[in-house]
């Protein structure tokens, strides 16, 4: 046990270099044609640049509170608040070495497991966590396109038009996909649970479609087990957590314009927001562990036109990832010895037995 525990946490810290790797030769790439332009010998750091990096941790930390909030609530009693935080930072790190911005999701079955909650238990609320999160962007994004005029946010971003326009299709496709695995999820884990899992075992029955099979099954059972728990919870307690995400994602959006007050005050505060939903509806797509590389590419393009110089785009995408995405792969990385050393055997254990 204590050789595969080795193992894993080895291969997890290999991981965990690559989108280092990614992000700092990407960075460094922009940064090189940057300053072969000369974009970056105009730029003075002042005081308020320094305050709105620090304002930007405080919205970091909203984030993580949001979230350990969140996992607190869905797990009470078993998770107290400290063993929440540390199942957040943990989906943090997981989510920063595996595809897409987050896809630390799935290992947050392992992590409440390791914490003291029981496997079945753990799929439940796991599965539950990602119906909150896909719901805050259904319900979100239309509220976003209705108040920010869909040229702005799509039509004049770019230095690039062809960029804009691939943007924008990327968008609506990512998009429909999560409004569809949402209406599945709501459809198995609230109105239909039996009804869906049926659907998707006859589906996923298809010749095309058998390679996916025992993964299909398993989550049909998984929706059930998730429905028949969560129609023990009331209103209340479905207030509470759909709050702490909408304030976990509304506090990481904030980050970005935290950094835009500090660096880029004359930008509009909402379109800095607005196009947030954009870029992580994009970034769930990305191929790069954590999304390194394309954010920051991503983020200088896409932002660019709010910048009186594209270099500044540059400073404030590193900034971003700096307290939204390294700071966890360090955390996460000093949490990972004592994690596979035992942090939750004993509380595992105990709860085995109480279930």
């Amino acid at each position: 046990m204590a050789g595969n525990s080795t193992m894993r946490r080895g291969r997890l810290m290999l991981r965990a270099a690559l989108p280092v790797l990614i992000g700092l030769a990407v960075t460094a790439w922009l940064f090189c044609d940057e300053m072969k332009d000369g974009d970056l010998d105009s730029i003075t750091f002042t005081p308020r640049m320094w305050a709105g990096f620090g304002l930007a941790w405080l919205f970091m930390a909203g984030r993580d509170l949001g979230l350990t909030w969140r996992f607190h609530t869905i797990a009470w009693p078993q998770l107290s608040w400290r063993r929440a935080l540390r199942v957040d930072l943990m989906c943090a790190f997981t989510s920063a070495i595996t595809p897409s911005a987050v896809g630390g999701s799935a290992f947050a079955i392992f992590y409440l497991n390791r914490e003291g909650v029981s496997l079945g238990r753990a799929t439940t609320l796991t599965l539950t966590t990602l119906l909150l999160d896909e719901l805050f962007f259904v319900v979100f994004c239309p509220i976003i396109l209705l108040i920010v005029p869909l040229h702005e946010l799509f039509g004049s971003a770019a230095r690039d038009a062809a960029f804009m326009e691939g943007v924008e299709v990327v968008f609506w496709l990512v998009y429909a996909g999560i409004v569809v695995w949402t209406a599945i999820l709501f459809m198995g884990i609230i109105v239909r649970p039996q009804a869906v899992a049926r659907g998707l075992r006859r589906l996923f029955m298809l010749r095309i479609l058998r390679r996916w099979r025992r993964g299909a099954f398993t989550t049909a059972a998984n929706m059930v087990q998730a429905s028949a728990e969560l129609r023990t919870v009331g209103r209340r307690w479905w207030l509470n957590v759909f709050g702490a995400t909408v304030l976990s994602w509304f506090s990481r959006y904030l980050i970005v314009n935290a950094l835009f007050w500090g660096f880029v005050p004359e930008a509009s505060g909402l379109m800095v927001f607005a196009r947030q939903f954009v870029v992580w509806v994009l970034l769930m797509v990305s191929p790069t562990p954590g999304g390194s590389g394309v954010s920051e590419w991503l983020f200088t393009e896409y932002y660019g036109d709010l910048m009186y110089t594209p270099g500044m785009a540059l400073l404030i995408a590193v900034a971003w990832r700096i307290v939204s995405y390294y700071i966890y792969l360090v955390i996460g990385s000093l949490l990972l010895p004592s994690y596979f050393a035992g942090s939750g055997r004993g509380h595992n254990n105990k709860d085995t037995h109480n279930g």
